[in-house]
């Protein structure tokens, strides 16, 4: 199976659901300079992503750093262009969109960003941040600018008072929520939340997250939700994609990666959270470079199971257990096959050379 089938797997909970945003082999390739006298080298950073996330649906994609998570958020936020595939926000194109539909298109998609002091101006009033969307986007005169941002720190959690504040005079939670409501005032479709509540305290961490569930079910939102840590995704997510290495390694439901990994790297990430799984799995290593992925499966140097067919030919995600999954042996897996225990880093020197 190809992997632009990944689509039918993100949406299969909610085939009857309107598609905000979909995603078909979605790549972001950048040039990279190694000196005055060499060629630029070839970094991939997102390789044939796709998916679909119906309205009212959140699709968490998860990964070790630098495995692509945070440029596909700004391709899907339109912020960065694709170098290849296709992208539609609301039934248009996104990659390349006609002149009229720019704006429009911008405004049914929202970012949060991952650090709530560096993403509000501290020069600012509340009332301007929250305001100027409005002012740049739409002809509504001040007072009712204004009123619509006293109404959005109401619906998020703040006295409507708060808006002759400046930014310093909240907490790190207060400010998250005030970013919140930034990015809901043009009424988007698809908030693109990157990281949003690491920077936070755990117990801040469960208020947000709640907030945004709730915000979600009273406006219909659809949220591509970028996060590290499968407790917080367990929390709030729909769907996962689990990428490594700017590849998609597995994709599908979220009670089924939860409950039954078929990926060694979906395995090793959930037994890193405490409270998701029994075993130990201790990735040794470090993430390999993308300027010279390895041959084959991309994880195939840190992986306990990996053969000669694993280094020879790479795995494409193919249906298997109610999700996708790219691993030559994930039938083992579902069959029932004990997750290795052992330090991954022991199989290297068992593992055949290409």
């Amino acid at each position: 199976m190809s992997e632009t089938s990944a689509t039918s797997v993100t949406s299969a909970t909610s085939a009857t659901n309107e598609i905000v945003v979909e995603a078909r082999d979605l790549q972001r390739v950048y040039s990279v300079r190694r000196g005055l006298f060499k060629a630029p080298a070839r970094l991939q950073a997102v390789g044939n992503i796709s998916f679909s996330i119906a309205k009212g649906r959140t699709l968490a994609v998860v990964g070790e750093s630098g495995c692509g998570k945070s440029t596909l958020a700004r391709m899907v936020a339109l912020i960065e262009k694709p170098t290849a595939g296709s992208l539609r926000l609301v039934g248009a194109d996104a990659v390349d969109p006609p002149q009229a539909r720019r704006r429009e298109l911008r405004q049914a998609v929202q970012l949060v960003f991952q650090n709530p002091y560096g993403s509000l101006n501290p020069r600012k009033k509340i009332s301007s941040v929250l305001e100027d969307p409005l002012a740049i986007n739409t002809t509504l005169g001040r007072a009712e600018r204004s009123a619509r941002a006293r109404d959005m720190l109401a619906r998020v959690g703040l006295r409507p008072e708060y808006a002759n504040r400046y930014p310093h005079m909240f907490s790190g939670g207060q400010r998250q929520r005030i970013a919140i409501a930034r990015a809901l005032m043009l009424g988007p479709r698809l908030l693109v939340a990157d990281e949003p509540v690491s920077a936070l305290d755990v117990s801040i961490q469960a208020q947000v997250l709640n907030l945004l569930a709730d915000l979600q079910s009273e406006l219909g939102l659809s949220y591509l939700f970028i996060s590290h840590d499968l407790g917080v995704v367990r929390h709030i997510a729909h769907e996962v994609l689990v990428m490594y290495l700017g590849h998609a390694v597995e994709q599908g439901p979220k009670s089924l990666i939860f409950e039954r990994p078929l990926h060694p790297y979906t395995q090793a990430l959930l037994a890193s959270t405490p409270g998701l799984s029994s075993g130990r799995i201790v990735l040794k290593g470090e993430l390999p470079s993308p300027l010279a992925p390895p041959p084959g499966c991309v994880f195939n140097t840190r992986c306990a199971h990996a053969t000669e067919r694993c280094v020879a030919e790479r795995p494409l995600l193919r249906q298997l257990g109610g999700r996708l999954v790219a691993c030559h042996h994930a039938e083992k897996f579902l069959e029932g096959a004990p997750v290795a225990s052992a330090d991954l880093s022991l199989a290297a020197s068992k593992r055949p050379q290409p």
